[in-house]
């Protein structure tokens, strides 16, 4: 693939994207432009057109996508309750397609013939990066540094930047990776490849120790419009404030911490260290929302598609019909998930302690167990003899069997 002119790199300023840049430069010849997208990583973005310019960038965009990240990627997936594994609640795999999709549009602007990101050959990213551009455009190139260079490790990455005068935020002390956006910050490699090693306190970022958090709880109450969480306390804000709220508010409080040993795509396990703090709240306060307004059917079929729908994030496949289908599916149910959850946010724990919809199909003169004019026990008496046939004549072949 030498015959590439003109490379469009999915550029963060790490380790792993610095090298990239100017090995690209070094063994393709080609220009460079350097793209970072703002999904919230605050200061990290700090400084990146300098940076990706004097280690040989041609031309640099940082793109502004907090609130498309919010709106179309995180909304989305608490909408559809997504966690993969029961833990982790996707925050790189809702970011990749964001960012992939963006860089195709700057590779259609620039003329770009390739496109590349900093994904190893180990890891999931690879899958979702690459989906993502295929979908998009089928016919661009893509280059995969991990999977052609002779580098091999991180530490063999440190000591090509410091030969070539490109400063790295990673030391060989502390050589874990972390990813950072609006959902989430992620640890992984390194000193926590021990998955019998308790993380290092000083690591953390988003959120305090549940046992240095406040020793009183903070009560939030959240206000849903179709699924989607549009208010905190009563105070109407934009999806980009709100999410920056919610985080700091659960951080606080130490919520969203997730240690997970988890399987990758690719066919190993990995042991991965997250904090979604807002997330974690988010996603608790919708499900509540969601037992209050959606029937029982609908709220246990939704249940599965849930864990379908979070495969589908963790693969990669964000741009695929059936993931398109679902969240046509999901948008239906979301019609009538309107209203307020009371949270209860103490030491590392998220609880629901209220809930109020003007949709709601929780009737008290129904669920009371004291006297009521509606329902007639007496009713049951049936309903239960039709409802064990199958279980009684089952037992009966079971007899008939010995």
């Amino acid at each position: 693939m030498k015959n590439v002119n003109k490379v469009v790199l999915a550029y963060s300023g790490g380790l792993d994207t610095s090298v990239i840049l100017k090995w690209l430069i070094e063994s393709y010849g080609a220009e460079v432009i350097a793209y970072s997208a703002d999904i919230g990583q605050d200061e990290e973005l700090d400084g990146i057109p300098d940076k990706a310019k004097k280690t040989g960038a041609s031309g640099v965009y940082v793109e502004d996508l907090k609130k498309e990240f919010v709106e179309e990627y995180i909304f989305r997936a608490i909408k559809a309750n997504a966690i993969y594994e029961g833990k982790y609640l996707l925050g790189t795999s809702l970011a990749r397609p964001l960012i992939a999709k963006r860089q195709i549009e700057i590779a259609k602007k620039e003329n770009a013939d390739a496109v590349s990101h900093g994904s190893t050959g180990k890891g999931n990213d690879q899958v979702r990066f690459e989906l993502a551009y295929k979908a998009l455009n089928p016919k661009i190139k893509i280059i995969a540094p991990w999977r052609e260079w002779n580098l091999g490790s991180r530490e063999e990455l440190i000591a090509y930047a410091k030969s070539h005068g490109i400063p790295v935020p990673v030391t060989q002390q502390k050589p874990y990776s972390s990813d950072r956006n609006f959902m989430h910050i992620s640890f992984e490699g390194g000193i926590l490849e021990d998955p019998y090693s308790e993380p290092n306190e000083d690591m953390f970022i988003l959120t305090k120790s549940p046992e240095n958090a406040k020793d009183e709880p903070t009560y939030v109450e959240i206000s849903f419009e179709k699924g989607i969480p549009v208010a905190l306390d009563g105070q109407k804000m934009s999806s980009v404030d709100l999410m920056r709220k919610i985080n700091k508010i659960a951080g606080e409080n130490g919520v969203g911490r997730v240690d997970i040993v988890e399987n990758r795509l690719v066919g190993m396990k990995s042991r991965g260290v997250y904090e979604t703090p807002g997330g974690t709240v988010l996603i608790d306060a919708h499900r509540a929302m969601e037992s209050l307004t959606l029937e029982r059917d609908t709220f246990h079929y939704k249940e599965m598609i849930a864990l379908k729908y979070a495969e589908l994030v963790y693969y990669g496949l964000w741009f695929h019909p059936l993931k398109d289908a679902l969240d046509k599916f999901i948008d239906e149910t979301q019609k009538g998930v309107t209203g307020e959850v009371k949270v209860k946010l103490f030491k590392g724990n998220c609880t629901i302690v209220g809930r109020k919809s003007q949709f709601s199909l929780y009737n008290p003169q129904l669920s009371t167990f004291e006297r009521d004019e509606i329902y007639n026990q007496n009713d049951a008496t049936g309903f239960i003899n039709l409802f064990s046939l199958p279980t009684m004549e089952s037992a009966k072949q079971k007899k008939l069997l010995g």
